[in-house]
């Protein structure tokens, strides 16, 4: 099945172009692209971390220089950390690789099989669980911060009636619900909440001080403020249910440690669990996409010439990069307070060879009136379990892909609209009576079709 992604897999399939020495391609990124107002940036290898810093903790006057103390959402590279409490908890006799979800969940949940396989925590690990990316009750009453009201008691709801409708393993499907429901069988298995645990068996051996979920006072006073695809400021992401799938804030500092111990330049009461959370445990051969191969969530392709270790994250105002070299004992993390991809980037530091995407100019927005924008109002289905919804607040039109997050779109011509907060564009198709009768999704050089049926 095809995977239909305007947040993730842009995330995850950057475009690449040259560039030029670090300091220098942070500085272009937010003169080139200003969504945010600060990206940080640290590379670790035998000799230490080197870090790097531009921009403000915010657009207000007088903000803040960022620093490498500034508190970026990491979100996604959260996933990391589950799969080395999971690492962790087998080395402990909590869990094993091959137990059945049945094993973790009430007995009033049927178990999740396809055929006569049950999955298991290493397909929730690996992306490979078959489960969809969210739950079909997913409807957050605040879009600006989508997961905070999602409960355990709703998740538990969808297990129970959720049928799945491919064989588990067979193909890589990224999936919020899948990390997030894993983090959660791993704290109630070591009797914690998930940021208790991940603090106890992580952070604290890392020395990690400045990482967490629940804000410090510290933290508040060096956070970045995240700021959306108009570069507006946006609040906060908070996950209680999801926490072990993007509920992390972090620093440069810290994510130097991190990336140090990841690596084995030091040594910690946790470094067998880092290395054997880095063992491949899947490959994924896709269509018109990179190969992937996933560990305990770790993500290995070759964006240029060489093997790189890495997983992103974005949340509704930060994008995040964290990734290895193993060859040369080389690590980068990179951090923005926008919406815009920083994974190119990372890549770049760790390869030359992948090249940092090319920052096309702004497009020229033109107004339509309320009536026309009417006109596209609907839900169009570009594959069985992938449908696009438009909807219209005044004079703005919004998108929103199945399994994600609310956009706004924005009007090139009548009938063409592009996002900002990714590189897609939709065009809208008319039959022979002049109606709107579906659209065509432009995203990473594929042209998809969609029919309205709403």
């Amino acid at each position: 099945m095809k995977r239909f992604a305007l947040l993730t897999l842009i995330l995850l399939l950057p475009v690449f172009a040259f560039g030029q020495d670090i300091e220098a391609i942070l500085k272009n990124r937010l003169t080139e692209e200003p969504v945010g107002s600060a990206i940080s940036a640290v590379v670790v290898d035998k000799d230490g971390a080197t870090f790097y810093n531009v921009g403000t903790l915010s657009k207000e006057p007088n903000a803040k220089p960022a620093d490498k103390d500034t508190v970026y959402e990491i979100g996604s590279i959260t996933k990391v950390f589950t799969g080395i409490l999971l690492a962790e908890a087998i080395k402990r006799g909590e869990v094993k690789l091959d137990d059945p979800l049945s094993k973790f969940l009430p007995s009033s949940i049927a178990p999740l099989k396809y055929g006569e396989r049950e999955i298991t925590l290493k397909d929730l690990t690996t992306h490979g669980s078959a489960l969809p990316s969210l739950p079909d009750d997913f409807k957050p009453k605040d879009p600006q911060n989508p997961y905070a009201d999602y409960t355990v008691e709703q998740l538990y709801a969808f297990l129970g009636r959720y049928k799945l409708t491919r064989e588990i393993g067979s193909q890589f499907e990224y999936s919020n619900l899948a990390v997030g429901l894993l983090g959660h069988i791993l704290a109630k298995q070591a009797k914690m909440d998930y940021e208790e645990l991940v603090k106890k068996r992580i952070l604290e051996p890392l020395g990690m001080k400045d990482t967490a979920i629940t804000f410090t006072p510290s933290m508040k006073e060096h956070l970045a403020i995240g700021h959306d695809s108009s570069g507006k400021a946006t609040s906060n992401w908070d996950l209680p249910t999801f926490a072990g799938a993007g509920a992390l804030r972090s620093t440069a500092k810290d994510m130097a440690k991190f990336l140090a111990a990841n690596l084995g330049l030091t040594k910690t009461s946790i470094s067998d669990s880092l290395a054997k959370a880095q063992e491949l445990l899947r490959t994924y051969e896709r269509e018109n996409a990179p190969t992937f191969r996933v560990g305990y969530n770790w993500i290995t392709t070759k964006p240029g010439d060489i093997d790189i270790q890495w997983h992103n994250g974005g949340t509704g105002g930060y994008r995040t990069f964290a990734g290895l070299d193993h060859g040369k004992k080389r690590g980068v993390f990179v951090a923005t307070n926008g919406s815009a991809s920083a994974d190119d980037i990372g890549f770049h530091i760790l390869d030359p060879k992948a090249k940092l995407r090319e920052i096309e100019p702004p497009k020229e927005e033109v107004a339509l009136s309320e009536e026309t924008l009417e006109q596209y109002v609907g839900k169009y289905e570009l594959a069985p379990t992938f449908s696009i919804v438009i909807t219209r607040e005044g004079k703005q039109l919004f998108l929103q892909a199945t399994d994600q997050p609310r956009f706004p779109v924005f009007a090139e011509t009548e009938d063409e609209f592009f996002l900002k907060v990714v590189e897609a564009s939709i065009s809208f198709t008319r039959g022979e009576d002049g109606k709107v009768n579906g659209l065509v999704l432009h995203q990473g050089g594929a042209n998809t079709p969609g029919k309205k049926v709403e």
